[in-house]
């Protein structure tokens, strides 16, 4: 018996060593993926995209007088020194719509959108005489494409407009004790992530609201970022608003597009945790053996190990050509019954299907298939491998261990 054990305990781990070097290729070959075709992507569709608040100043012209020597005398000169001064925005009122596709590259999906986007930003005049003020808006990212583009000022659109290094300077006047309102908008695209800034050294946001309409319900917001102040679910994704009357803060808002499921990053991380799933597999296997007095040589263990590696072979490369759901199917048929056919072979149709194909429905497929569900795939794990015990320690309790691992002179002629 003894024997018996360390010869299925080395086709155990050789099993093991295979699913490593498996899911190893399978990790590096999807992170090899992501660092090619992610940057194919951002070049086609855009990167991700952080639209930035613009920035409002104005001159103020200030003498100063200087002093020089000249050949022994003194002479004063005045000079006209500009002096900039930020203009703090009275209102912002900004409407965003993203608009989610994913788009597959090699074995991973991409997040990629469309956003349709419109600021309203209101400045004001305080003073008693015409102010000649100027904006300086950026564009979220210089290599994306942006279409559509409008700019106007107090109700007229802008003609002429100039982009130097991704940034627009437009210059206007503002009437004495008067507001000018300035719209820009715009259409575009990009990966991931969409965030809104409010500017550089920004502490305090005046009169701000931001409305954001998904067409996509799985919603979540970046480390730093704001929640928002309402969320109003609608029939295809998210109406979310942000309103601040006289906000202090100096972090953002942003919207991380939510990951479709890798098929390759998903096939590795099942590859890699199969061993737990086999143990399970051969440990009932052996425990059955025992139950109803069959035993099993090793040589069965070591047909049985591939074809259970076989389900993780060929769902590993059928994934580049199908949906990762027909590849678990067609992968997790063909592995029953490679072992439901042999085993049926050993220990009888009914044996095999009370006991193997059973146990390889909950251990391989069930199993893998709480992959699918990220944030209860460790529970379910947990629980599967607790309610074995339960089961093993109930069927085994009355179990005769030392009459069970002593040597038979004569094994039984149903022993193989």
């Amino acid at each position: 018996m003894f024997k018996r054990i360390v010869a299925i305990v080395f086709i155990y781990i050789c099993t093991v060593i295979a699913w490593a070097i498996l899911g190893g290729a399978m990790h590096m070959r999807s992170s090899t993926q992501d660092t090619k075709l992610k940057y194919e992507v951002a070049d086609l569709w855009g990167n991700f995209q952080k639209q930035k608040a613009p920035t409002f100043y104005f001159y103020i012209v200030e003498l100063k007088k200087t002093e020089k020597v000249i050949k022994g005398q003194k002479i004063y000169e005045t000079k006209e020194i500009k002096i900039r001064n930020n203009l703090t925005i009275e209102a912002s009122d900004i409407n965003v719509e993203i608009n989610l596709k994913h788009r597959k590259k090699g074995l991973l999906w991409y997040s990629t959108y469309k956003v349709n986007f419109e600021g309203i930003y209101t400045v004001a005049n305080e003073t008693e005489v015409a102010r000649e003020t100027f904006i300086i808006f950026e564009f979220p990212n210089s290599k994306a494409i942006y279409d559509n583009f409008k700019f106007s000022i107090a109700g007229k659109e802008v003609e002429n407009i100039e982009i130097t290094g991704g940034k627009v300077v437009q210059k206007f006047l503002v009437a004495p004790r008067k507001t000018e309102i300035i719209i820009i908008s715009y259409e575009s695209q990009g990966l991931d992530e969409w965030w809104y800034n409010f500017g550089t050294n920004v502490s305090q946001i005046k009169n701000f609201n931001l409305k954001m309409k998904t067409d996509f319900k799985d919603i979540d917001f970046p480390q730093n970022s704001i929640s928002p102040s309402n969320k109003e679910e609608i029939s295809s994704g998210w109406n979310l608003d942000w309103t601040y009357t006289n906000l202090l803060s100096g972090v953002q808002i942003g919207m991380k597009m939510p990951q479709k499921l890798n098929p390759g990053p998903w096939v590795g991380k099942v590859t890699l945790w199969a061993w737990v799933s086999l143990f399970l597999f051969f440990f009932l296997i052996f425990i059955i053996s025992i139950i109803k007095d069959i035993k099993i040589h090793p040589m069965h263990y070591m047909f049985i190990a591939p074809a259970y590696f076989s389900f993780h072979l060929l769902m590993a490369y059928l994934v580049d050509h199908i949906s990762i759901h027909l590849a678990f199917a067609i992968s997790a048929v063909i592995s029953i019954l490679l072992i439901f056919s042999y085993m049926r072979i050993i220990i009888g149709v009914k044996k095999a299907f009370s006991s193997i194909l059973i146990a390889q429905l909950v251990y391989q497929v069930l199993f893998s298939y709480t992959f699918f569900f990220e944030k209860f795939t460790g529970l379910a794990i947990t629980i599967l491998c607790i309610l074995t015990l339960f089961l093993v320690m109930q069927f085994t309790a009355k179990i005769n261990w030392e009459e069970a691992f002593r040597n038979k002179p004569k094994p039984k002629t149903e022993d193989i």
